[in-house]
């Protein structure tokens, strides 16, 4: 076998340095990048609640005008609902909390034929979905039909897997959450501070892996990276973003969300 033919590990690195990094307000611009899954501890709440930031993120973003008159689609498998529970509406952000229809499906099948139906119906602003652990039924093939439906329809998914070990996938986009310190309060430093999240792009069709201390500010979301700030698609080129920091010691791993 000829290996001359084979790419350099030189030339594999250089492929990577080109790739765009990811920021806020990119994921309606990328139509191959609507299926997204992120993997959290079913421990805390940092799987849904930077799922929703980014579902957010997407949705203010967005060139459609009826975005915000659509609704939002939550299905859960049972197993995911024994470890975190169902969403609770108040909680919610203001805007969502009247526009999301709930899904209790028994069965991991069930919750997998829900969330590529779904993403079939156009009048949804997105589709989240919960399953925990490696089910079998999620394979490859399953993942490929998600993939093919978010992107023949239009409609973003954001797949949280609970308690999941990496595996095969075609989703775009592929993120490890956890909690984040909040940052202290300007005027009473004994009340909570806004959440954050420490959110790696391990993999992803369209950009280079990075790591980013994620936040909804109520208007936008933020990313943050050492020695840097990106808070919107506008803000790209005023502020240098260095390669990977190492944001993993400095975030820390305690949760914010009560267990």
């Amino acid at each position: 076998m000829d290996l001359s033919a084979f790419p350099k590990a030189a030339q594999l690195a250089s492929l990577g340095q080109q790739a765009p990094r990811w920021r806020p307000g990119l994921a309606r611009a990328k139509a191959r990048d609507r299926h997204n899954e992120l993997f959290a501890s079913a421990d805390e709440a940092s799987g849904a609640a930077c799922a929703l930031a980014l579902a957010l993120d997407g949705m203010r973003h967005a060139t459609d005008g009826r975005l915000e008159e659509k609704s939002l689609l939550w299905v859960q498998d049972a197993a995911s609902r024994r470890k975190t529970g169902v969403p609770y509406r108040p909680g919610l952000p203001r805007e969502l909390r009247h526009r999301v229809i709930h899904v209790a499906a028994q069965r991991i099948e069930d919750a997998l034929f829900a969330l590529e139906e779904g993403m079939r119906c156009r009048d949804l602003a997105c589709v989240i979905g919960e399953v925990a652990g490696n089910p079998q039924a999620l394979d490859l093939t399953a993942s490929r039909r998600l993939s093919l439906a978010a992107e023949k329809y239009g409609v973003p998914l954001f797949l949280i897997r609970h308690d999941a070990q990496r595996d095969t996938s075609s989703a775009r986009m592929r993120w490890q959450v956890r909690s984040a310190p909040s940052l202290q309060p300007r005027w009473n430093t004994a009340a909570p501070g806004q959440p954050r999240w420490h959110g790696e792009l391990f993999r992803a069709r369209s950009h280079a892996p990075g790591e980013w201390i994620l936040r909804d500010d109520g208007s936008s979301l933020v990313a943050e990276r050492k020695g840097a700030r990106i808070a919107s698609p506008q803000d790209e080129g005023q502020i240098a973003t260095p390669d990977h920091g190492d944001l993993a010691g400095a975030a820390g791993a305690g949760p914010l969300a009560a267990r």
